[in-house]
Protein backbone atom coordinates (compact mmCIF):
# COMPACT_ATOMS: atom_id res chain seq x y z
CA UNK A 1 0.00 0.00 0.00
CA UNK A 2 1.20 3.49 -0.90
CA UNK A 3 -0.02 7.08 -0.50
CA UNK A 4 0.93 8.70 -3.80
CA UNK A 5 3.43 11.09 -2.20
CA UNK A 6 6.59 10.77 -4.31
CA UNK A 7 9.75 10.58 -2.20
CA UNK A 8 12.28 11.01 -4.97
CA UNK A 9 12.93 10.40 -8.65
CA UNK A 10 15.25 7.70 -9.95
CA UNK A 11 16.83 7.03 -13.32
CA UNK A 12 16.49 3.98 -15.51
CA UNK A 13 19.92 2.37 -15.70
CA UNK A 14 19.11 -0.52 -18.03
CA UNK A 15 16.29 -2.54 -19.55
CA UNK A 16 17.07 -6.08 -20.71
CA UNK A 17 14.63 -8.62 -22.08
CA UNK A 18 15.33 -12.16 -20.89
CA UNK A 19 13.82 -15.56 -21.60
CA UNK A 20 11.48 -15.44 -18.58
CA UNK A 21 11.21 -11.76 -17.67
CA UNK A 22 12.16 -8.20 -18.55
CA UNK A 23 14.83 -6.88 -16.20
CA UNK A 24 14.41 -3.23 -15.26
CA UNK A 25 17.30 -1.65 -13.34
CA UNK A 26 16.73 1.66 -11.55
CA UNK A 27 19.31 3.93 -9.91
CA UNK A 28 17.84 5.25 -6.64
CA UNK A 29 18.97 7.19 -3.59
CA UNK A 30 16.97 7.59 -0.38
CA UNK A 31 14.19 5.15 -1.34
CA UNK A 32 16.79 2.38 -1.73
CA UNK A 33 18.06 2.65 1.84
CA UNK A 34 17.18 -0.51 3.70
CA UNK A 35 15.57 -2.05 0.61
CA UNK A 36 16.49 -5.71 0.31
CA UNK A 37 15.75 -8.43 -2.22
CA UNK A 38 12.05 -9.24 -1.92
CA UNK A 39 11.13 -5.73 -0.80
CA UNK A 40 8.63 -3.51 -2.60
CA UNK A 41 8.98 -0.13 -4.26
CA UNK A 42 6.50 1.83 -6.35
CA UNK A 43 8.03 2.85 -9.68
CA UNK A 44 5.82 5.31 -11.61
CA UNK A 45 3.04 4.10 -9.33
CA UNK A 46 3.50 0.40 -10.09
CA UNK A 47 4.33 -1.82 -7.10
CA UNK A 48 7.43 -3.83 -8.01
CA UNK A 49 9.46 -6.43 -6.11
CA UNK A 50 13.22 -5.95 -5.92
CA UNK A 51 15.05 -9.02 -7.21
CA UNK A 52 18.52 -7.65 -6.55
CA UNK A 53 20.32 -4.57 -5.23
CA UNK A 54 23.89 -3.35 -5.73
CA UNK A 55 25.55 -0.35 -4.07
CA UNK A 56 26.75 2.20 -6.61
CA UNK A 57 28.53 5.12 -4.98
CA UNK A 58 26.03 7.14 -2.95
CA UNK A 59 23.14 5.50 -4.76
CA UNK A 60 21.99 1.94 -5.30
CA UNK A 61 21.04 -0.02 -8.40
CA UNK A 62 17.79 -1.93 -7.95
CA UNK A 63 16.71 -4.69 -10.31
CA UNK A 64 13.10 -5.65 -10.92
CA UNK A 65 11.89 -8.55 -13.06
CA UNK A 66 8.77 -7.54 -14.99
CA UNK A 67 6.10 -9.88 -16.29
CA UNK A 68 4.77 -9.35 -19.82
CA UNK A 69 1.45 -8.34 -18.23
CA UNK A 70 3.16 -5.54 -16.30
CA UNK A 71 5.09 -4.46 -19.39
CA UNK A 72 1.94 -4.35 -21.52
CA UNK A 73 -0.27 -2.58 -18.99
CA UNK A 74 2.16 0.19 -17.96
CA UNK A 75 4.29 2.90 -19.52
CA UNK A 76 7.42 0.86 -18.76
CA UNK A 77 7.30 -0.22 -22.39
CA UNK A 78 8.23 3.35 -23.35
CA UNK A 79 11.10 3.77 -20.88
CA UNK A 80 14.73 3.86 -21.94
CA UNK A 81 18.08 4.26 -20.22
CA UNK A 82 18.13 7.67 -18.56
CA UNK A 83 14.35 8.01 -18.18
CA UNK A 84 13.21 9.68 -14.97
CA UNK A 85 10.80 7.66 -12.79
CA UNK A 86 8.84 8.44 -9.63
CA UNK A 87 9.70 6.37 -6.55
CA UNK A 88 7.81 5.74 -3.30
CA UNK A 89 8.39 3.26 -0.49
CA UNK A 90 5.40 1.35 0.95
CA UNK A 91 3.32 3.00 3.67
CA UNK A 92 4.43 1.88 7.11
CA UNK A 93 1.95 1.16 9.90
CA UNK A 94 1.32 4.43 11.67
CA UNK A 95 2.82 6.43 8.81
CA UNK A 96 1.35 9.68 7.54
CA UNK A 97 -1.27 9.34 4.81
CA UNK A 98 -0.50 12.51 2.91
CA UNK A 99 -2.25 11.56 -0.33
CA UNK A 100 -4.82 8.78 -0.75
CA UNK A 101 -4.71 5.00 -0.59
CA UNK A 102 -2.78 3.80 -3.66
CA UNK A 103 -2.40 0.04 -4.21
CA UNK A 104 0.33 0.14 -6.84
CA UNK A 105 -1.82 -1.87 -9.27
CA UNK A 106 -2.00 0.07 -12.54
CA UNK A 107 -5.40 0.16 -14.26
CA UNK A 108 -3.99 1.32 -17.59
CA UNK A 109 -2.13 4.12 -19.32
CA UNK A 110 -3.30 7.58 -20.27
CA UNK A 111 -1.95 10.06 -22.81
CA UNK A 112 -0.88 13.61 -22.06
CA UNK A 113 -3.09 15.92 -24.17
CA UNK A 114 -2.07 19.24 -22.66
CA UNK A 115 0.94 20.08 -20.51
CA UNK A 116 1.73 23.74 -20.11
CA UNK A 117 2.55 26.40 -17.58
CA UNK A 118 -0.19 28.75 -16.40
CA UNK A 119 1.17 31.40 -14.06
CA UNK A 120 3.22 29.71 -11.34
CA UNK A 121 1.43 26.38 -11.84
CA UNK A 122 1.01 23.84 -14.65
CA UNK A 123 -2.15 22.38 -16.15
CA UNK A 124 -2.19 18.73 -17.20
CA UNK A 125 -4.92 17.16 -19.34
CA UNK A 126 -4.93 13.37 -19.60
CA UNK A 127 -6.87 11.18 -22.05
CA UNK A 128 -7.80 7.98 -20.25
CA UNK A 129 -9.44 4.65 -21.18
CA UNK A 130 -13.06 3.99 -20.25
CA UNK A 131 -12.15 1.54 -17.48
CA UNK A 132 -10.41 4.43 -15.69
CA UNK A 133 -12.75 7.30 -16.62
CA UNK A 134 -15.72 5.52 -15.04
CA UNK A 135 -14.15 6.20 -11.62
CA UNK A 136 -12.92 9.75 -12.25
CA UNK A 137 -14.95 12.48 -10.53
CA UNK A 138 -14.29 16.18 -10.06
CA UNK A 139 -12.45 16.82 -6.77
CA UNK A 140 -11.79 13.09 -6.49
CA UNK A 141 -8.35 11.47 -6.31
CA UNK A 142 -6.33 9.71 -8.99
CA UNK A 143 -2.75 8.44 -9.16
CA UNK A 144 -0.75 9.56 -12.22
CA UNK A 145 2.66 7.87 -12.44
CA UNK A 146 2.21 7.22 -8.72
CA UNK A 147 1.40 10.85 -7.81
CA UNK A 148 -1.73 11.39 -5.74
CA UNK A 149 -3.52 14.25 -7.50
CA UNK A 150 -6.91 15.93 -7.25
CA UNK A 151 -9.11 15.96 -10.34
CA UNK A 152 -9.95 19.55 -11.33
CA UNK A 153 -12.22 18.81 -14.29
CA UNK A 154 -13.74 15.89 -16.18
CA UNK A 155 -14.87 15.46 -19.78
CA UNK A 156 -16.11 12.35 -21.56
CA UNK A 157 -12.70 10.87 -22.39
CA UNK A 158 -10.23 12.96 -20.41
CA UNK A 159 -9.66 14.78 -17.14
CA UNK A 160 -7.63 17.71 -15.85
CA UNK A 161 -5.32 18.20 -12.87
CA UNK A 162 -3.35 21.23 -11.73
CA UNK A 163 0.29 20.87 -10.72
CA UNK A 164 1.88 23.13 -8.10
CA UNK A 165 5.56 24.15 -8.46
CA UNK A 166 6.75 21.75 -5.73
CA UNK A 167 5.20 18.72 -7.44
CA UNK A 168 6.68 19.79 -10.76
CA UNK A 169 10.15 20.12 -9.26
CA UNK A 170 10.32 16.84 -7.32
CA UNK A 171 8.68 14.42 -9.78
CA UNK A 172 9.22 13.14 -13.31
CA UNK A 173 6.76 15.77 -14.57
CA UNK A 174 9.68 18.11 -15.16
CA UNK A 175 10.69 15.90 -18.10
CA UNK A 176 7.27 14.88 -19.44
CA UNK A 177 5.94 16.04 -22.81
CA UNK A 178 2.63 16.16 -24.63
CA UNK A 179 1.80 12.82 -26.23
CA UNK A 180 3.63 10.70 -23.68
CA UNK A 181 2.03 7.87 -21.72
CA UNK A 182 1.40 7.94 -17.98
CA UNK A 183 0.41 5.17 -15.58
CA UNK A 184 -3.06 5.55 -14.08
CA UNK A 185 -4.64 4.05 -11.00
CA UNK A 186 -8.21 5.02 -10.19
CA UNK A 187 -9.29 5.54 -6.58
CA UNK A 188 -10.06 2.09 -5.18
CA UNK A 189 -12.92 3.50 -3.06
CA UNK A 190 -14.85 4.09 -6.29
CA UNK A 191 -14.23 0.49 -7.35
CA UNK A 192 -15.53 -0.87 -4.05
CA UNK A 193 -18.57 1.40 -4.18
CA UNK A 194 -19.40 0.15 -7.69
CA UNK A 195 -18.97 -3.47 -6.58
CA UNK A 196 -21.26 -3.06 -3.55
CA UNK A 197 -23.92 -1.13 -5.47
CA UNK A 198 -23.89 -3.76 -8.20
CA UNK A 199 -24.34 -6.54 -5.67
CA UNK A 200 -27.26 -4.71 -4.04
CA UNK A 201 -28.95 -4.18 -7.40
CA UNK A 202 -29.12 -7.93 -8.10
Amino acid sequence: MFTGIIEETGRVEKIARGAKAIALTIRAGSTARGLKTGGSLAVNGCCLTATGTVAHGKSKLIRFDLLEETWRRTNFQFLKAGSLVNLERPLRAGGELGGHFVTGHIDGTGKILRWERTGADHVLDIAAPENVMRYVIEKGSIAIDGMSLTVAGVSKKSFRVWIIPHTFEVTNLRERKTGEAVNLEADMLGKYAEKFMGARAK
